[in-house]
């Protein structure tokens, strides 16, 4: 019974993997080969037609690339699966391959700063229509997608305020206007939500965070209806952001522990955001396992864990404030990166908003002064320790 419907914590170390094994090999090859050769002609033919299975190109496809696609597309219950260099590239990948000049984007204040970036500067130079609602108003939400909506665009839980959105909710009203519905889950991972089984048509990850879990490789990955994933892989073959197979590797080599990893930066970040909750240097926490967090209700709904990232503001709202705690912090990297197996922490302006300006993430709702933690696996009491010295002096 189990065999057939195995745990994700079994799906991280297996799925995908078996066909490319090798030589009796027990862990998935590195093929670095641009070219795949045919002396059967009409072999080739049909490979490059997409009529057999097979490569001909390493732009197009790749091996090791194929099975960390596998491995994403099978802990998300999706249809199919591609990927690309970066998680940017595969969020650009996706919104210039489903939209055309007149379509209309409905999505969030809260996106990542280079996401927003696509919506704010790139999409209206090509006559596409975005309109951004405050995250957590689903009633103003729905009425934007209701006025007309080719495609819509969600994170949750949001970077770096960490904000939640009933994706069901949303999903069922961007499908009764036509709407593609497409979801960010780098936060959340399919260890903690699968936003296909709540009504989502794509689903995104930048791999770079806690799917490769070891911040030594780039890529993202987009997996769900296999006509839309088609059309995003094509623009993407063409642009040219293909994933690199060592990069691939070390992704794979990533995910084989993600479960355990995720299960450690769950248990350990609601730890954190209770006692920084109840530190009398912390002004305002921000995670969505916290009762007193507003989309906590929602959080419990669709998620199974609530992720590894929180973040918080110092009861001294200023930024001179943000720069005398951070170097004190023994237990963390400074620095612009998440979802890694080290405590990784920094504010906006440096790591998620960077390429915005102040006057934009204030539009945004991102106080200059929020410190985005990044849990890792460390032991947790150390941690804990760590942020109450580094307060404390501040």
């Amino acid at each position: 019974m189990l065999l057939n419907h195995p745990g994700p914590g079994t799906l991280s170390v297996w799925a995908g993997e078996e066909e490319y094994l090798m030589q009796h090999a027990t862990q998935v090859p590195v093929v670095h080969s641009v070219s795949f050769g045919y002396r059967d002609v009409d072999e080739w033919l049909q490979v490059a037609r997409g009529q057999k299975p097979g490569h001909i190109y390493g732009r197009n496809t790749n091996p090791t690339v194929q099975v960390f696609e596998e491995k994403v597309r099978i802990l998300e219950g999706a249809e199919a699966a591609t990927s690309a260099a970066t998680g940017m590239g595969i969020i650009s990948s996706t919104l210039f391959a489903l939209l055309s000049p007149g379509d209309r984007v409905v999505s969030i204040k809260d996106t990542y700063g280079g996401t927003n970036k696509i919506f704010t500067e790139f999409l209206p130079r090509f006559h596409v229509e975005v309109t951004l609602c405050d995250t957590t108003d689903h009633e103003a939400i729905e009425a934007e997608i209701a006025r007309g909506c080719r495609l819509l665009y969600l994170e949750s839980p949001t970077n770096p305020t960490v904000k939640v959105v009933d994706l069901a909710r949303l999903a069922a009203a961007g499908h009764a206007v036509g709407a593609i519905v497409v979801v960010d889950n780098t936060f959340a991972t399919p260890i903690n939500q699968n936003p296909l089984q709540l009504g989502a048509d794509l689903v995104i990850h930048s791999a770079t965070k806690f799917l490769g879990g070891h911040a030594d490789a780039l890529g993202g990955v987009v997996c769900g209806r296999r006509e839309l994933v088609q059309q995003i892989y094509h623009f993407r073959e063409i642009n040219g952001a293909s994933l690199d197979p060592m990069a691939a590797y070390l992704l794979l080599r990533g995910m084989k522990t993600l479960h355990l990893r995720v299960r450690q930066q769950n248990e350990s970040a609601l730890r954190i955001a209770r006692f920084l909750e109840g530190h009398p240097a912390v002004a305002r926490v921000f995670y969505p396992g916290l009762e007193s967090h507003p989309g906590h209700e929602i959080a419990k709904r669709q998620m199974r864990g609530f992720g590894g990232v929180l973040s918080f503001m110092l009861r001294d709202d200023t930024f001179d404030a943000v720069r005398r705690f951070l170097p004190r912090l023994r237990y963390a990297h400074p620095a612009a990166n998440l979802g890694a197996v080290e405590t990784v922490v920094g504010p906006p302006a440096t790591t998620s908003h960077v390429e915005c300006t102040p006057e934009e993430r204030a539009a945004m709702g991102i106080p200059e002064s929020l410190i985005r933690y990044s849990t890792g696996i460390e032991d947790c009491d150390d941690l804990i320790a760590d942020l109450d010295q580094a307060l404390r002096a501040v």
